[in-house]
């Protein structure tokens, strides 16, 4: 399934609003409290933005992967946290606070570091073979422009209208998944003749990106010496990623249906394996301990 005008113009638009969404959840104060302790924030970017994208180059090279599909797995390892984060680490009792600021700093680091991850993937997998190149300035224009910007809407909405940023948060969380369930779907349609071929090549290497963002998680917070409520947050913004990011960038700038495989099946794997996890952290954090620090 090529680039459509549905999905060229629809889903920067549907990100937009997405963002808006996640900007409604942020105000001064998160900042304020994760900036006095920024132990957790420190590991978890760092994870995020640099470990994750060399963990998929390395599944990407010893699974031998074709070309395409692992310039795909880069470029979701690439990408923050995704916008349904926030609920899983609250379902874990995780910390809040510090996963909402993780998403929206990923988010932000992601304008510069996602182009170039992506450049490298495309020329270190595809050579000389295809000539494509992701457009540096054009990607960090529209991530500006789809994630700073409508974050900073939103949480001007939050401040001046706290009611109704509280009303519309969960309906464009909901939103956000719906948009994400159709894409797949749409995606899994339009490549329904070699979609069996692909899921058998993205499927493995997906899987294992997944279960290594959430065990790096869990095991840098222990090695760093952060709370369970703040390694919980941290596994999970490295488990559940933005994957309508990686879908815009791969359908409409590189639009190359094969390069959006990973993102697509990663969209549908990570939310089992987000709700193991969440399971995991309600048996291993009390209720009360949860509601201490929001």
């Amino acid at each position: 399934m090529e680039s459509s005008p549905l999905i060229s113009a629809g889903l920067p638009i549907a990100l937009f609003i997405i963002m808006i969404g996640i900007g409604m959840t942020l105000t001064t104060r998160d900042f304020r409290q994760v900036a006095v302790y920024p132990k957790g924030l420190i590991v978890g970017t760092l994870t995020q933005i640099l470990l994750m994208p060399l963990v998929a180059f390395a599944l990407a090279s010893l699974l031998a992967v074709p070309p395409a599909i692992a310039v795909g797995l880069v470029i979701i390892a690439a990408c923050p946290g995704g916008t349904t984060s926030n609920l899983f680490v609250l379902l874990a009792r995780g910390n809040i606070a510090l996963s909402i600021v993780l998403t929206v700093s990923a988010s932000l680091i992601t304008i510069l570091t996602l182009p170039l991850f992506a450049n490298v993937a495309l020329q270190f997998y595809m050579g000389t073979e295809e000539n494509i190149v992701l457009p540096v300035w054009k990607t960090i224009g529209m991530l500006i422009g789809i994630v700073l910007f409508p974050v900073a809407i939103g949480m001007q909405v939050r401040s001046r209208k706290p009611e109704v940023a509280r009303k519309a948060e969960s309906i464009v969380s909901v939103f956000g998944g719906v948009v994400l369930a159709l894409l797949i779907v749409a995606l899994m349609y339009g490549a329904r003749d070699q979609i069996w071929e692909l899921l058998k090549q993205a499927g493995p290497a997906t899987i294992l990106l997944n279960a290594a963002g959430i065990f790096i998680g869990l095991l840098a917070g222990r090695m760093t010496g952060l709370t369970q409520r703040e390694s919980l947050a941290v596994a999970v913004e490295l488990g559940v990623k933005n994957g309508t990011i990686a879908l815009m960038v791969t359908l409409t700038l590189l639009e190359s249906s094969a390069m959006s495989i990973p993102a697509a099946v990663y969209g549908v794997l990570m939310f089992p394996i987000g709700f193991l996890l969440a399971m995991y952290g309600r048996r291993l954090i009390p209720k009360a301990s949860s509601e201490l620090v929001k």
